[in-house]
């Protein structure tokens, strides 16, 4: 061992050992340290992997989604319309989608009611597949169950619940319930060749602004709206609300702040006193100095680590409880789901610099003031 590190060594034996004189001072600023590290985590954490979740799902998504407006509203689009983007070059599918909302007076929630695009989904009438968060509210618990729904006074709708979806897609499908054509039709009194919208697949996605400009000459009046828009608008949703969550950020910020500005305000009287008497028996100022940037770095990577731990646990093992309501929504079926765990090093790198970096700096300027001045007189 070069003689480098074994003065180093003993420099941080000697900083475990101040440090654990002074026990109950350093396990309360450890614990504030990383309950600010814990928050901020937590909330970078959580909003990157809500938006890795929606980037993931909404990957299925159609290329193009058509939607016929009146007076700048959606409204039902004919069949006709079906055939007339099919023909276009460059489209491999188009196919008329039905979706609706119903809104259930037992629990107040609403749900997505939607007949499924997927061909391998069979469903025969009478049957119902839901989202996870549907049984979850009407304390449906086993496998073919009957739900009950109620258009308005005296009517009463039976579906028998035949599956649940995967709590894989419950961002997007938690209020999801999917029914066949026929019930469809029936459940909401649709006419028999009409479509809620209109799904197109197009064999190459840079194509789809060609595609789009010749469907706006075949539908003038629809909105065509791309997998991008959509994505667009979840990424929007999330840094709406991530913005309710960065106040407590920018708080946990500003008290980190005032946490290094009284760092560097000064020593206590007894750490003054332990560096005049290291003046005095042979400790240089270089030594003194290291000795405190040993102890800052110490407590701030260790605070930093333990904050970063613990908003890991808390989010990617504990579901975020303390923010899940809010960036998921404040709708009545939240979907419960777990995010898939990842690091984003770039995240991290920067928290650890605006936290870790601030607070060891800031015990440089105290220190010099001490370590320089005559050991005697710092004694006193």
């Amino acid at each position: 061992m070069t003689p480098w590190l074994r003065r180093q060594r003993a420099l941080a034996d000697y900083t475990l050992s101040a440090l654990g004189r002074r026990k109950g001072k350093n396990i309360s600023l450890v614990v504030i340290y990383a309950l600010i590290v814990f928050l901020v985590a937590s909330i970078m954490m959580f909003s990157s992997g809500m938006r890795r979740e929606a980037d993931l799902v909404l990957s299925e998504a159609p290329e193009l989604i058509v939607q016929q407006l009146t007076l700048g509203r959606h409204e039902l689009i004919a069949g006709g319309e079906v055939e007339k983007l099919a023909a276009i070059r460059g489209v491999t599918a188009a196919k008329g989608r039905l979706w609706g909302y119903y809104y259930d007076r037992l629990n107040g929630a609403n749900y997505t009611v939607m007949v499924p695009d997927d061909p391998t989904i069979k469903l025969e009438q009478g049957q119902a597949i839901l989202g996870e968060a549907i049984p979850r509210s009407r304390g449906l618990s086993w496998e073919g169950a009957p739900l009950f729904l109620s258009r308005f006074e005296g009517d009463l709708v039976k579906f028998d619940v035949v599956d649940t979806l995967s709590h894989d897609s419950a961002l997007v499908s938690a209020d999801l319930m999917l029914i066949t054509e026929q019930d469809f039709r029936d459940f909401f009194g649709l006419a028999p060749d009409v479509y809620t919208d209109i799904s197109v697949s197009i064999r190459n996605e840079r194509e789809i602004a060609t595609i789009i400009a010749k469907a706006e000459k075949v539908m003038p009046k629809a909105r065509f709206v791309t997998r991008a828009d959509i994505s667009r608008t979840y990424q929007k949703l999330f840094d709406w609300r991530e913005g309710l969550l960065v106040t407590l950020a920018i708080a946990a910020i500003l008290a980190f702040g005032i946490f290094a500005a009284e760092k560097a305000s000064g020593l206590s009287a007894e750490e003054t006193r332990e560096i005049g008497i290291l003046k005095a028996i042979g400790w240089d100022t270089g030594d003194v100095i290291a000795m405190k940037l040993w102890e800052g770095a110490l407590v701030s990577v260790g605070a930093f680590l333990t904050g970063a731990v613990a908003a890991y646990v808390h989010v990617f093992l504990g579901g975020a409880g303390l923010f899940a309501p809010v960036l998921k929504g404040w709708s009545v079926l939240y979907p419960d789901f777990a995010l898939t765990p990842q690091i984003d090093v770039l995240q991290l790198t920067t928290l650890f610099l605006v936290t870790v970096l601030p607070y060891v700096a800031a015990t440089l300027v105290p220190i010099w003031r001490v370590a320089t001045g005559d050991p005697d007189q710092v004694m006193r």
